[in-house]
């Protein structure tokens, strides 16, 4: 059975390079039938917050992300125990005691002299004596993976054909001094006992995937398939990096962006499919395929993120938004009408809530200097309240009429006299919604 799993670590809010992560990992496992994990990994008991756990729950939710169980790292500390004890019986983990700084310099050096700058083993030669006597000057040393010096080939589901030189990556730090265990053994043996079939994460990790490899190789496990998307950029080929605190769902959410906008851009956005509206995630699985992603850096633009948002509201039956309305105060019987009439003129939801103000208190009249006559006379003629669906056609036909004005020159002063805007919705479906007039004189 096809699984896979979004694995976040509960030390933040989730942003949008987040986001891209879990729904390609959510879409294989529906499309296939499977299960979808949601895995914390909160093996940093400093960092990792009991109210971001329930944070990333709340965001999943919303967009409509269901996991089918989830599972908790800080609950199998026992389980990476025992893979690391298995690791040092078959002589493929070894302690070392270098200091960052240490660590620094070694690069510096090899880099000045024209090496890959990766960790030289020096540890390896270390005698028992040599560290008992760090331990006891600088405590426990850090846990490193020995790495087999041979080509990490795979397949990846979007780079195509991968190879990396194990030679030219250092052995990675699988525990630290302080016995934290860290992301890629933690991730090695989740991946591994639970199942999990596809792996889809940035092309930042395919190092990391490389030196998983070998460590699953190493415990005689198979390696999922994997695949790494793109990073994001933002809209000029900028780092994202240092704005992601600003793309968290969350605020994403404050601002009115609708699941589905979000969704539909994220699950073609660096795909050769053109970003289309999807109504519901059903039609994102069907029209899913990993292969069709490239490799190539993706520019996101959240200002996308509203035309897409107004699309998907101006396709939504009143039922959907009555409880929305009926919170800004509108009486029952100009609800609907109130939806039909606004919802082609917003952004967000948010929106709503300036035209009910402007049917409930009438909006200050916008009249040019060379209206004025003619707006004053067009008033005289508009009848007493309440207007209905014939009140604009009846109006303008009688100004028309009397002053002889047509086209733009007729409609467009009118418009602006009673709603101080230029645009706006049909006059026909506001007028019978508009509570109140204000003087234009």
């Amino acid at each position: 059975m096809t699984t896979t799993r979004f694995a976040p670590s509960p030390t933040g809010y989730i942003h949008v390079g987040n986001l891209r992560t879990a729904l390609m990992n959510y879409l294989i496992a529906r499309k296939a039938g499977g299960t979808f994990i949601l895995r914390i990994d909160d093996t940093d008991p400093e960092r990792s917050k009991e109210e971001y756990v329930d944070a990333i729950k709340e965001d999943l939710e919303w967009l409509g992300l269901h996991w089918d169980r989830v599972e908790r790292q800080s609950t199998r500390l026992d389980r990476y125990a025992d893979a690391a004890d298995r690791l040092r019986e078959m002589g493929r983990f070894y302690e070392a005691f270098e200091t960052p700084t240490e660590l620094d310099l070694k690069r510096k050096k090899q880099l000045n002299m024209g090496k890959p700058p990766v960790y030289d083993r020096a540890a390896l030669s270390l005698s028992d004596d040599e560290k008992a006597a760090l331990r006891t000057e600088r405590g426990d040393g850090v846990w490193r993976f020995l790495l087999d010096h041979e080509r990490i080939e795979w397949a990846d589901g979007i780079l195509g054909d991968v190879s990396i030189d194990a030679a030219s990556v250092s052995d990675p730090v699988l525990i630290r001094g302080d016995g934290q265990v860290l992301y890629t053994l933690a991730s090695v043996v989740d991946d591994t006992e639970m199942g999990v079939t596809d792996v889809v994460r940035g092309s930042d990790h395919v190092t990391n995937t490389a030196t998983q490899i070998q460590i699953m190789s190493a415990l005689g496990q198979s390696h999922p398939r994997f695949a790494h998307h793109s990073l994001l950029t933002g809209p000029q080929g900028e780092a994202l990096s240092k704005r992601l605190g600003t793309l968290a769902l969350r605020d994403l959410r404050e601002q009115g962006v609708q699941p589905m906008a979000l969704l539909s851009l994220m699950a073609r956005l660096g795909s050769s499919d053109p970003v289309e509206l999807r109504g519901e995630m059903a039609e994102l699985v069907d029209g899913f395929d990993v292969a069709r992603f490239g490799a190539a850096p993706t520019k996101f633009d959240v200002a996308d993120l509203f035309p897409l948002t107004a699309h998907y509201l101006q396709n939504l039956d009143y039922a959907a938004v009555a409880d929305q309305i009926a919170g800004l105060g509108v009486p029952d019987a100009l609800r609907e009408p109130f939806w039909l009439m606004a919802r082609d003129n917003i952004t967000t939801l948010a929106d709503l809530e300036q035209w009910w103000v402007l049917c409930r208190d009438g909006a200050e009249p916008l009249v040019d200097d060379d209206d004025a006559e003619f707006v004053q006379q067009a008033m005289e003629l508009l009848p007493d309240m309440p207007f209905d669906a014939d009140t604009w056609g009846n109006w303008t036909a009688a100004v028309k009429g009397a002053t002889g004005r047509k086209g733009r020159g007729l409609f467009m002063p009118l418009r602006k006299a009673l709603t101080g805007q230029e645009r706006g919705p049909e006059m026909a479906a506001l007028m019978p919604l508009l509570q109140k007039i204000r003087a234009t004189g």
